[in-house]
């Protein structure tokens, strides 16, 4: 096409899923580009309110392998782009819609390269893995929202599925969370701006951004590289087998009551032979107020900051308790490989590089 905005589809069917699609392949190795395809059904026409019913209105369906779109646009309210099956590419493309407007089966990279904040919440199945989601940078693309029903109800994204990938942008629960330094009112509560509930899951300069429960890193393997973590209280939790290597984690100190001290840690393994725990390696802490490291969640919480190879000023360990405990270099070496993490070499194998 001769662009998104100068060359456009449309169709407004709406009968079913299967029989609604503007656009639909189903064959291998399909190649878009400069266009947009919209469902008009529903969808709104130049901010005018359309008064058809919310129901499904599919702009795309992609059904082939080794499918790849280049600055497509996909324009719809429910089910606006079917990524069913086979491998996709979506590279610089826009994609409109309301609810479950990115669906399928589909083993799938969405790669966005430009400036964006976004107000919504997204969540990932856990019978869609193998996505890969890229930003522009932790500080130009923002996916926002402000929910705090609950911990289960908050998170600004969550994914329940396997080898989710996620690269160079930031994750924000803006319920209580400070906005451009001013004083937020909101009362201090769980606001969870990430949940991360599958296995063999990496993030790559990925920014966290929350007060309280900030990043529920739930349950399975998972990699975080480069990241910026912020909150103030338990603001990275859960259950999961979790490598943080030279991330950033900033504690929000201020947002507290003054004396009150808040807790970056709070790591819940629930039996002593579970093999999940957070092990940080080559990352910096700093922020406001005071903090402790972290806090037994549960029965058998596991969390590892060890003292390895300090020096300059405040690396002086003696007024340490009796009891602290001093890791062999075996142990040290065990949990910051990433073997603890990486049976299968999965990390390793990752289309995304470091």
């Amino acid at each position: 096409g001769a662009g998104k905005r100068n060359t456009r589809v449309e169709w407004g069917d709406h009968d079913s899923v299967a029989q609604s699609p503007t656009f639909a392949t189903v064959a291998d190795n399909t190649v878009v580009k400069s266009l947009t395809f919209v469902n008009t059904y529903n969808f709104p026409n130049k901010g005018k309110v359309n008064r058809n019913p919310r129901i499904p209105t599919v702009a795309a369906l992609i059904n082939g392998d080794k499918c790849a779109f280049y600055s497509v646009g996909f324009s719809g309210v429910q089910d606006t782009l079917w990524d069913a099956d086979g491998r996709h590419f979506f590279h610089r493309c826009t994609i409109q819609g309301a609810v479950d407007f990115i669906f399928g089966n589909g083993q799938s990279i969405y790669k966005v390269r430009y400036i964006l904040t976004i107000h919504i919440t997204l969540y990932i199945p856990y019978d869609k893995p193998f996505i890969v989601i890229v930003g522009a940078g932790k500080r130009n693309t923002r996916v926002e929202w402000g929910d705090h029903d609950s911990v289960a109800q908050s998170p600004t994204f969550a994914t329940v599925a396997d080898n989710t990938v996620v690269k160079s942008l930031t994750f924000v629960n803006t319920y209580n969370f400070p906005n451009k330094g001013k004083v937020n009112r909101n009362p201090r509560i769980p606001t969870v701006a990430a949940l991360i509930n599958g296995d063999k899951c990496a993030f790559y300069s990925v920014g966290f951004s929350g007060v309280q429960d900030t990043l529920w890193d739930a349950d399975g393997r998972h990699f975080f590289h480069r990241c910026t973590i912020q909150g103030a209280v338990d603001f990275i939790f859960g259950n999961g087998q979790s490598i943080y290597k030279k991330c950033v984690i900033n504690v929000l100190g201020a947002t507290l009551k003054p004396g009150v001290a808040g807790y970056i840690t709070a790591q819940g393994r629930t039996n002593p032979y579970d093999a999940s725990g957070f092990v940080f390696t080559d990352n910096l802490v700093h922020g406001t107020g005071k903090a402790f490291l972290g806090r037994p969640w549960r029965s058998y919480a596991r969390l590892t900051f060890a003292e390895i190879g300090y020096y300059g000023s405040g690396s002086n360990t003696g007024r340490r308790v009796s009891w602290v405990k001093k890791l062999s270099g075996f142990s040290v070496q065990s949990m910051i490989n990433l073997d603890f993490i990486t049976s299968g070499g999965w990390v390793q194998a990752l289309p995304i590089s470091v």
